[in-house]
């Protein structure tokens, strides 16, 4: 238990020292929590000894004992608030540096760790997982390590005035952690359930919101919370197995502290009913059994939170142990923008989807990719921006070899234009500002007059501060395109990638978004992927992919005349284009 506190505390990184100063104050305010029983013991034993005759219990006396006694609970709430405000932050503070550690990780890996680990782990990572660890980091710290502080604090008074009952309270502690180490193991075998469990939940509950469209439209509701139910009721089956194999070991904790009460009690009774103990110094004793072990009854509930902890803390450590794609780059300003494949190959774990291509994209040119679904057109792009790492052979920009450059460094130089667009659930003004965060008010009109947006926006009712939704998902097809393009735009980049950028719109949008694309790509160095005519034969280059291989290079006039894949391509695009109903 305590190892996995020290744990906790290591997590706290920068923080940890107001950690160890927190228990400092929680040692103190321990103290000033045992001094008002001593005090009230103090009194007593004057009144007693004004009762006997002994000696005579003035008016002054009454005064500093209640003066004390206001300074000692006065110190007791003083030390009390320096510890919270010094420690309870920690946890909020630390988790939030830890998000922000974790974005720019995930902004910094492969894409293929998305691929290779669950999203469901990864989603609850960062939103559940570090909001548990955000409740109840310094909770389980103040509760454990406070709540100790606090007994053996009262045991050494215990065991000033009264040996045995110090053994007593110390017995009770032994065996108190005896069992609480049991549940500590029972707990370890089952936060790892427990947290597959959690995961499940928050998989299928992405996935189940994320296909409503398709359950809907298919009616399939009763099958597609198949999963969803399933997990769920796996979630509360894990959490009445841990319940029920930690529950004895809860109650056998709970007996003992209790019993160690009882016997303080008995003894302290024992003795002063033999004069061996003066009866203020028995209350005294008997009101420390009541007070000492609440500390830490609530270990026991403690203990399957800090396994919870401990589980959550080695997901996080897992991913920040992911490997980094630009580890070791440097931040380079790069004068030239041609680009350069050298024998690279790539494949998707074991499935090869590039083989030994080399070609060369002048600056300033547009090159049209065409090929096959499944060819490796969009692979291309994605190894041109980084997005993953090559197998072998080399990829320049500039004369620079991308693995050289930091992905900061490398992707200012280019603007990407997808076929599905994602826009975020904030104003339109914002999503273009993605682009280019410094930008002002009249560059991000601009930007969406170039992309032909800027008339539909202005129809909307708050104009540029609009909230879209999800996904963009208040805007058509079209118009969620061409904001894309305007935040491309805005952006500036000298190399541009436009994958199937037109393939979804519809045709009357079509005209709109080619001469937005126009008005981005000019002057640029453009990869283009498409299947349309009239995108690709104003080409300067067409580069014809098939099963990873470049098949054939050319313009548009060189490769019609070619027999080949281009060819046959053409020829059925033309006769598609021309077809008609009869």
């Amino acid at each position: 238990m305590f190892g996995m506190i020290k744990r906790l505390i290591g997590w706290t990184g920068k923080y940890k020292k107001r950690v160890y100063i927190g228990f400092i104050y929680a040692f103190i305010n321990s103290i000033f929590t045992s001094l008002p029983i001593m005090l009230a013991t103090y009194g007593l034993g004057l009144v007693f000894d004004d009762y006997k005759g002994i000696r005579t219990f003035d008016n002054d006396q009454i005064i500093y004992i209640f003066l004390l006694m206001i300074l000692v609970i006065g110190g007791r709430f003083l030390f009390s608030y320096l510890r919270a405000v010094t420690q309870e932050s920690v946890g909020c503070e630390a988790t939030a540096e830890q998000r922000i550690r974790l974005g720019n990780i995930f902004k910094r890996v492969s894409l293929g760790f998305f691929n290779s680990n669950n999203m469901g782990e990864i989603s609850s990572a960062v939103t559940t997982d570090l909001s548990f660890i955000e409740m109840f980091s310094m909770n389980m710290i103040n509760t454990v390590v406070n709540g100790y502080i606090t007994v053996l604090v009262m045991i050494l008074f215990l065991l000033f005035y009264c040996p045995l009952a110090g053994i007593i309270s110390l017995s009770g502690i032994v065996l108190s952690a005896l069992f609480l180490y049991i549940a500590a193991k029972i707990s370890d075998k089952n936060a790892s359930i427990h947290q597959k469990a959690q995961d499940s939940i928050v998989e299928n509950t992405i996935e189940f919101l994320r296909g409503m469209q398709t359950i809907k439209a298919f009616k399939q509701e009763g099958v597609s919370v198949q999963g969803i139910r399933k997990a769920y009721k796996n979630h509360k089956d894990v959490n009445i197995k841990i319940e029920l194999e930690y529950c004895p070991y809860n109650c056998l904790h709970q007996f003992v502290l209790k019993a160690a009460s009882v016997g303080i009690i008995a003894v302290s009774a024992y003795l002063t009913y033999t004069r061996k103990m003066d009866v203020n110094i028995m209350l005294m004793m008997d009101m420390f059994s009541f007070v000492m072990f609440s500390q830490i009854e609530p270990l026991s509930n403690a203990i399957h939170v800090i396994e919870v902890v401990n589980k959550t803390l080695d997901k996080l450590e897992k991913i920040e142990k992911a490997d980094i794609i630009d580890k070791g780059g440097q931040n380079i300003e790069l004068k030239r923008h041609d680009i350069k494949f050298s024998d690279v190959c790539f494949s998707y774990d074991k499935k090869q989807i590039l083989n030994n291509i080399s070609f060369y994209i002048p600056e300033g040119s547009t090159t049209a990719i065409v090929g096959p679904s499944g060819s490796g057109k969009t692979t291309i792009c994605n190894l041109i921006a980084r997005f993953y790492d090559v197998n072998s052979g080399v990829i320049t920009v500039g004369d620079k070899n991308i693995k050289d450059i930091t992905c900061d460094s490398l992707l200012k130089n280019i603007s990407m234009v997808f076929q599905k667009v994602y826009l975020f659930n904030d104003t339109i003004k914002n999503n273009i500002l993605f682009g280019n965060p410094n930008a002002s008010d009249n560059e991000v009109i601009n930007a969406a007059i170039k992309a032909h947006c800027h008339e539909f926006i202005s129809k909307l009712p708050n104009g540029y501060d609009t909230i879209i939704g999800d996904g963009g998902a208040t805007l058509s097809g079209g118009e969620k395109q061409r904001i894309s393009i305007a935040r491309a735009i805005l952006k500036d980049s000298p190399i541009i990638i436009l994958d199937e950028a037109t393939a979804s719109v519809d045709p009357e949008n079509e005209h709109l978004i080619q001469n937005a694309i126009s008005s981005l790509t000019k002057g640029k160095t453009v990869i283009v992927i498409a299947h349309r005519l009239a995108t690709i034969q104003d080409a300067d280059q067409i580069l014809v992919i098939d099963n990873g291989d470049v098949v054939q290079k050319g313009n548009h006039l060189e490769l019609i005349n070619q027999d080949g894949i281009y060819k046959n391509f053409i020829s059925i695009k033309e006769s598609a284009e021309g077809w008609c109903i009869s």
